[in-house]
This record gives C-alpha cells, sequence and structure tokens, in this order.
C-alpha cells in the first residue's frame, strides 16, 4: 500500500462565494471536464499543453450579443475580428453565426477570402494597406476604412484605372474621457482632420463614401466611452448629409468591449465588475437612437467584438513539471505552459483551475512556464492546492489573442483541439515538428559541414 503524504493540520475558513479583501474565491471543486469531455483523457490523447475551444459557447456568445444589440437597435451587423483569433475554424463557425469578416491585413484578407467570405462582406481596418491590397479590395467591393491620407491618396489613383468606385469609410479618432486617447490610427475629430478626409473624399469620383469608422481602445470598461464616439460620428454622418446631400450606409463602432478576465492590478474578479454586451449595447444604441438621425433612416450599425465573444470559449490545459521553493520561501510550480504560448499572461491575472481533486489545503503560489527566461511567469502569486508533478491545470479565457500573438520560442506550439456542440473532439491545428520549422530555413554550402 502507497504511503499516505502528510498533511499539517489547519483550520479552513468557511466561505459563502464571497470575495474576501484580495478579490480571491475559495474554490470548491476541480475542472475536470470541458463540455462533458474529461481533461485527463484530452491530454492523454492530444498532448499537454493544449489549448481547448468550446464551439458550443462561441455559438451561444454571439448569440447573446446579437440579442442584446437587435432587441435595442432595427439595423445590427457583427463583422468577427480576425487578428482577435484567425483560426479557421474558430472563424468560420462566426460565418456560419451571420458575422461579416473585420481584416487588417492583406494576410488576413486573403483568410477572409479562404474562408468562403464574399469580398463585399469584408471589412478592411489597418493603417498598413499595399497597392496590391487595395487592388484587391476595389476589384471585390470590400469595404476600406482609409487609415491616412495617404492611403486616400493611393485609392484615388488606384480606383479609376480599375473603373470602379472604391467603398470607402473613415476611420476617425476622438475624446472620450478615456486616456490614452488612441489618436495614432485614423482622422482626429476634435481638430478637423475628419472633416478635412470627409470633404475629400467627396470631392474625388474615385470613391464612394458608404460608412463610418471608429475604435476607441482595447479592453474598455467603460460603456459610457462608446456613447460618446456614437454620438460624435452621428454628428459626422448628419454633418454630411447637411453639407452634401448624401447619406452613409453605416456607423461601426468597432471593438474592444472587455470580456470577464481579470486585469492585473484589480482586486475583484472580472465576472463580477466588468461590463457586460448588454451595457455596452445600452450605451451604444442609445446614442445612436436619441441623436437626430429620422427614426425611418437609421444607419446599419456594425460590431467588431473580438475578445468578449471568444475569451471564455478557450481554456489551456497544461501539466506541473516541478515544484521548489523560492530563497524567500515562496513555493513555487513549474508548467509546461510558458508566455510565448499565453501572451496575455502579461496583462491578465488568468483564473486557474485544477484538473484532479485536491485538498482544502493551499498555498500562494508563484507559477512559471518552462522557458528559461525570468519572464516566464504565468501568476506572480495565485492560492493553489498543493500540486504534484504529473498533475494538470485548466487556464480559463485564453481565447483571444494568444493564438495569433503566440511565439515559436524555444519550445514547439501545441495542438489545438475543438469540441463540437455534441461533445465530440476535433484537432483543429496540429502542434508543431522541427521538419515544420525547417522547411524555411535554408544553410548556405560553406555551411553545412563541421568538424568539432
Amino acid at each position: 500500500m502507497e504511503k499516505q503524504r502528510y498533511e499539517r493540520p489547519m483550520i479552513k475558513k468557511l466561505e459563502s462565494n464571497m470575495p474576501n479583501k484580495f478579490g480571491m474565491r475559495t474554490e470548491y471543486r476541480p475542472m475536470t471536464h470541458i463540455d462533458n469531455v474529461a481533461v485527463k483523457d484530452l491530454i492523454d490523447e492530444y498532448g499537454s499543453p493544449l489549448f481547448v475551444i468550446s464551439e458550443k459557447t462561441i455559438r451561444n456568445n454571439i448569440r447573446s450579443a446579437r440579442k442584446a444589440f437587435e432587441t435595442r437597435y432595427p439595423k445590427v451587423q457583427f463583422a468577427w475580428s480576425y487578428k482577435t483569433n484567425y483560426l479557421d475554424a474558430v472563424c468560420r463557425t462566426f460565418h456560419q453565426e451571420g458575422s461579416w469578416a473585420e481584416v487588417v491585413s492583406g494576410f488576413e484578407y486573403d483568410k477572409a477570402l479562404h474562408n468562403g467570405v464574399d469580398g463585399s462582406k469584408i471589412i478592411f481596418n489597418g493603417p498598413d494597406k499595399t497597392e496590391e491590397d487595395l487592388n484587391k479590395a476595389i476589384k471585390n467591393n470590400s469595404l476600406i476604412h482609409i487609415d491616412h491620407l495617404d492611403e486616400l491618396y493611393a485609392i484615388s489613383e488606384i480606383a479609376p484605372g480599375l473603373n470602379k468606385k472604391a467603398q470607402v469609410a473613415i476611420r476617425v479618432n476622438m475624446d472620450t474621457g478615456i486616456y490614452p486617447m488612441w489618436d495614432r490610427f485614423g482622422f482626429n475629430y476634435e481638430n478637423g482632420q475628419a472633416w478635412d478626409a470627409l470633404n475629400k473624399i467627396m470631392r474625388t469620383d474615385a470613391m464612394e463614401l458608404v460608412g463610418l469608422h471608429t475604435h476607441i481602445g482595447t479592453f474598455m470598461l467603460s460603456p459610457n466611452a462608446y456613447a460618446v464616439a456614437a454620438g460624435k460620428l452621428a454628428d459626422l454622418a448628419i454633418g454630411i448629409k447637411d453639407k452634401y446631400g448624401h447619406e452613409i450606409k453605416y456607423i461601426d463602432m468597432g471593438g474592444g468591449f472587455a470580456s470577464k478576465n481579470k486585469l492585473k492590478g484589480t482586486y475583484l474578479p472580472g465576472t463580477d465588475i466588468n461590463p457586460s454586451v448588454n451595457d455596452f449595447a445600452e450605451a451604444i444604441t442609445g446614442a445612436l437612437i436619441n441623436s437626430n438621425f429620422k427614426p425611418d433612416n437609421l444607419p446599419l450599425l456594425i460590431l467588431e467584438t473580438g475578445r468578449a465573444l471568444i475569451d471564455d470559449a478557450a481554456n489551456l490545459l497544461g501539466t506541473v513539471i516541478s515544484n521548489k521553493r523560492l530563497s524567500d520561501g515562496r513555493r513555487s510550480t513549474i508548467l509546461d505552459v510558458g508566455v510565448n504560448i499565453l501572451f496575455t499572461s502579461f496583462w491578465y491575472d488568468h483564473k486557474i483551475t485544477p484538473a484532479q481533486p485536491f485538498t482544502q489545503y493551499a498555498e500562494d503560489t508563484v507559477l512559471y512556464g518552462p522557458l528559461c527566461m525570468n519572464i516566464d511567469v504565468i501568476r506572480e502569486n495565485i492560492s493553489l492546492p498543493l500540486l504534484n508533478k504529473g498533475d494538470h491545470v485548466v487556464i480559463q479565457h485564453v481565447g483571444a489573442y494568444n493564438m495569433t500573438q503566440w511565439m515559436q520560442f524555444i519550445t514547439l506550439r501545441p495542438r489545438i483541439v475543438m469540441i463540437d456542440p455534441e461533445n465530440n473532439v476535433h484537432v483543429i491545428r496540429e502542434r508543431e515538428t522541427l521538419d515544420r520549422l525547417l522547411e524555411f530555413e535554408k544553410v548556405p554550402d560553406h555551411l553545412k559541414t563541421f568538424d568539432l
């Protein structure tokens, strides 16, 4: 019979699922299953670390978001933000739910076409659109959101040669009371840059002004900032109608809605304090409806929501490599999950839960990844039960940006699986291999041999 591990006696304070003064709840249960599939079975079959995406959660999220806006405003269209997560399986799930594509590079534009999105349903944002990109977007009747005057002049030169009018909007930056202000993108509202760009567009035959766009920030915690932005875009649209007799077709409010992740430096869990999609919907739609648009002639409202729709749909499974005591006596646990695949650990205190039953004894712990870099810290401090080598953990809310900003650094990138609504598991991206990486390398002849 295996000898039982000694655990010192302890008195545990009972809590009624309320946060303590440090914003932490007591964990009562391990996270042993994701969509009714056992975490241990997933790791046994597909390896560790492993990203696991819930298709059911994605569909529930986009349907709830659409309901939040469509019950408040008559014309709403979502566009999936490719930079947030551009795995084909993820993108196509959103497209099946009616979302257009929102892209910020030629690579992402081609990926949207590859996924079967009609060119007229692709919104092309970003400051770096090449002449080749603009040619393709104009030919496909895509919605080009102009970021700067050089881009405006380039479209003026390219479109006439294609005998087509470019379908354009301008990106507008503005003071919404949130600082620092995102004024590096687009044309400023307050200093007249936006009107300067609009006047140039309205006085050329190369472009048709079809919309106005803004994206005021990321992980926004103030719905009122969106109300201010929507009101200013509405004023611009009405000003265009008064000056030129021209009606825009849509107002694009961008994305940036906060997910339920917990930002570093905050005390309470994000699930308790971050605004909901309903909060953002109320602010945006209320501002548009209360503006001077005619009630029977409201523009289409476009949302480019990314993080808030995908973050909680993905988990990252990991395994304990080792435990040790630091020089100051703190307990540390090393996982096989590094910051190279969990980029957002620099910004969030991700919720991390053991994937097997655990004892009531818990200790403040530093969680490290496997990389030989001192910055490879998954959590600087977290209260966890004692974990042994080979135990598994589930890192939650990892769906946004980790699978687009990850790096091949020291370790190879892992598999990604998706669980469908019938609880079937599908590999949607294979793990990297050395052979795959070597395909891109070339060695000069004089370096091919050596003698040690």
